[in-house]
């Protein structure tokens, strides 16, 4: 009988469980994903919106006769576009993109295109992926997104490397929108881990935007590759906080919203500190940028404000309930919001009337607060115990401060890249004749590798 009556009491304790969760979540906005992040400048979110115009350029036919050219047109001139590639070029490899070089910005740019619901290739793409199927660097990326930006590579890579060596001047810069935006963000990182393929080409010359950015690299490789991948995200773009692998996804478009809902409830019942611990989580990339232009509980658009961080923890965890969800992931509605913040800041900033001597003074004062915040970044991953996470020390090199296990297959990384780079036994990297070094003290003392490590930071 006691047992009876006290049915009727959890129930009422599991429906205001409920409740306090269902309104949670429907208090939780956009907004509160950036809120303690800074503002934008100008400097910084200008090639925004001009790449965006780009990304749309991949989808005319002809770009002397454009058909669904935004307001105020591309902005390309069609001389300077030095190859386009359609599917029957890929053959379903990679997703069309061109390369255009840029001569008013000083810009070498490879524009992807986003995800296409009528061709088979992409979902392959996308399919050819399983947690913690592919690592490199470190960390765990998608394994489809990472092959076609290698066939990118390879298949441009005479083009890229006679256009870097030709303008030394020119910044080299990846940009995609969706689908195309995991594509950009592999290429960043596969040409800073082979910058020999396009003549040594400096990693402060590389950069990427990735417009409303996949999930498709491991927190380690998201916040160490924040100088050089910058990720736009709209308001509430479904896409960016969605941890469901991307295969998932798209073989359940039809269902989307259930899908959403589904893992809205997941992830709630799921502690930060554990989605943090698992090394197989794919994120967003890098630099975020979040433009805020709807306020809770209110009609209509606002002024669009532009929110920047390289956050570790708080990185776009929580699904937002909203009917725009799926239209702020659209490259058009991307384009006109980042139009509109853009002037914004230029009207506020007065910048175009700035001389030219204070505007290299702010470029320079931002490049060194960009510099500050990643390196605070990195230090918080390693705080929060980030698998694979590495500080950097004042050499430029990263802390050895992994497990026996993670060392040998970063071992075993390294000499697989380079045997597959043709390099010899003197060409060998630091830190590949360091693990030799320690691998010889081993056999040589008996010892295990971590006490010969111990033993030489004591020496040290």
């Amino acid at each position: 009988m006691s047992i009876l009556c006290g049915i009727p009491l959890l129930e009422c304790v599991y429906c205001l469980a409920c409740a306090r969760w269902a309104w949670k979540r429907c208090l939780h906005t956009a907004g509160h994903d950036s809120e303690t992040w800074g503002v934008a400048t100008a400097d910084e979110f200008e090639p925004v919106p001009r790449l965006c115009r780009y990304i749309l350029a991949v989808y005319e036919d002809d770009l002397r006769n454009p058909q669904w050219e935004p307001p105020g047109g591309y902005g390309i001139n069609p001389d300077w576009v030095k190859l386009k590639r359609t599917y029957n070029d890929t053959q379903g490899r990679a997703p069309p993109y061109l390369l255009y070089l840029d001569h008013d910005h000083s810009d070498i740019v490879l524009a992807v295109r986003g995800l296409n619901l009528a061709k088979e290739c992409d979902y392959k793409l996308l399919l050819d992926n399983k947690l913690g199927k592919r690592k490199i660097d470190g960390g765990y990326v998608h394994n489809g997104l990472l092959k076609a930006a290698g066939w990118v590579l390879d298949s441009e890579c005479g083009v890229l490397k006679e256009l870097v060596e030709k303008y030394p001047s020119y910044s080299l810069t990846f940009s995609g929108h969706s689908l195309g935006s995991g594509v950009a963000a592999m290429l960043a990182l596969v040409v800073v881990l082979n910058s020999g393929k396009l003549g040594n080409v400096e990693r402060k010359r590389v950069r990427c935007f990735a417009i409303a950015p996949a999930r498709c690299m491991s927190l380690n490789l998201a916040v160490r590759y924040a100088d050089v991948i910058n990720s736009v995200v709209l308001q509430d773009d479904f896409l960016p906080r969605t941890a469901t692998p991307l295969e998932d996804i798209f073989t359940s478009l039809f269902c989307l919203p259930c899908l959403l809902c589904l893992r809205c409830m997941r992830d709630t019942c799921i502690s930060e500190d554990q989605m943090i611990k698992d090394p197989r989580r794919l994120y967003a990339p890098g630099r975020l940028y979040h433009i805020v232009e709807r306020k809770p509980f209110r009609m209509g658009r606002f002024p669009p404000v532009v929110r920047t961080a390289v956050p570790v923890d708080g990185r776009f965890e929580h699904i937002v309930l909203s009917c725009n969800a799926t239209s702020d992931h659209a490259i058009i509605w991307i384009e006109k919001e980042a139009t509109r913040a853009l002037s914004l800041m230029l009207e506020n900033d007065g910048i175009m009337e700035i001389p030219e001597k204070q505007k290299m003074e702010r470029q320079e004062t931002l490049a060194r607060e960009h510099s500050e915040e990643h390196k605070a970044a990195l230090q918080r991953a390693v705080t929060l115990a980030v698998p694979h996470a590495r500080f950097p020390s004042q050499y430029g090199t990263f802390d050895e401060h992994v497990d026996e296990g993670e060392e040998e297959e970063d071992d075993d990384e390294d000499s697989h890249r380079s045997s597959s780079s043709g390099q010899s036994s003197g060409d060998k990297s630091p830190a590949i004749r360091w693990n030799e070094l320690i691998e010889r003290l081993c056999e040589k003392d008996g010892s295990s590798r971590q006490a010969v490590l111990k033993r030489s930071r004591t020496t040290v």
